[in-house]
């Protein structure tokens, strides 16, 4: 299925780098406690939760001085060696360590890239009508559902009659009852949303369209709101969603997650289910039912 274009992005205020890269730091600095990294805790004396500035630059060997400029948003300068020192003392994941380098270190190419509208190639489309069996669909930046098979539309509703803007799993997913319901692990899903809108972020601080959708979210939904405020960054690659689905109840479907080579910021997420599992024949039930089962599914 064919994604229609988006309308023009109205002007939005971009998300601050400096601020971003700050509350980070500092919100990863506050979950560490000095026992976690080998320091005397000495407890009621602690006026703050977590590591005190100074305790974090001994274990990244740098003076206090040059990590409170850092933690202040002043990362401009800031060598690849000190970022994987801090990452360490840190105790940071792959993810985070990604993002607190993008952060620091951005680039001008990514605003020039996320203004590009993002296309999916004719044969990804193609590969997608060929997983006749398998719920499948491509992911790009800011969470927006960009292509889907008919097994997708069966299990998650069909994408098609919603205006491309809300094509948004962020969107679907904070401000939509019925994927609430869909969901039974519903603050899973959210958590993995703004986990991954947050590496958006730290790529594309620039993206007009990625600040609107974090200011609507932010207004619109006090979950998002909490979640936002954590700072907290991962991919997901692979796992299982547990859904309650309108007309073949509860599902047990593991996903895999596939980068696009040709476009990072792409993924083709893919579902399926166990071997001879009641949730495998459930989805055969649904591919039997073709389009009906859609209309069945999570509706506006």
């Amino acid at each position: 299925m064919e994604d229609r274009p988006l309308p023009p992005a109205s002007p939005t205020v971009p998300l601050d780098r400096r601020a971003e890269l700050s509350e980070f730091l500092r919100t990863r600095r506050a979950r560490l406690r000095p026992s976690d990294v080998g320091l005397p805790d000495f407890g009621r004396h602690r006026r703050v939760p977590g590591l005190r500035r100074e305790e974090l630059a001994q274990l990244a060997g740098v003076s206090v001085a040059y990590y409170t400029r850092l933690e202040q948003g002043n990362g401009q300068n800031v060598s690849a060696e000190v970022l994987d020192s801090i990452a360490r003392a840190l105790r940071l994941t792959d993810a985070e360590h990604a993002h607190l380098t993008h952060l620091a270190k951005g680039k001008q190419h990514k605003k020039k890239a996320s203004a590009r509208p993002q296309q999916v190639r004719a044969s990804l489309g193609q590969l997608l009508d060929s997983l006749e069996s398998v719920p499948a669909y491509i992911v790009g930046r800011r969470s927006e559902i960009l292509a889907w098979n008919r097994m997708a539309a069966a299990v998650f509703g069909d994408w098609g009659e919603l205006p491309a803007a809300e094509r948004n799993w962020a969107r679907l997913t904070f401000l939509r009852p019925d994927y609430r319901e869909l969901f039974v692990e519903w603050e899973q899903k959210a958590i993995d949303i703004v986990c991954q809108l947050r590496m958006d972020a730290g790529c594309y601080p620039d993206d007009p369209r990625l600040s609107a959708l974090v200011g609507e979210l932010s207004v619109k939904s006090e979950e998002f709101r909490r979640l936002w405020a954590t700072h907290d960054v991962k991919e997901k690659s692979y796992g299982m969603k547990r859904m309650q689905h309108p007309l073949v109840g509860e599902l047990f479907l593991n996903y895999e997650s596939f980068r696009m080579a040709g476009d990072q910021d792409q993924a083709l997420i893919t579902y399926h289910a166990e071997p001879g599992s009641a949730s495998a024949e459930a989805l055969r039930l649904l591919a039997s039912w073709g389009t009906d089962a859609s209309r069945a599914t999570p509706a506006p």
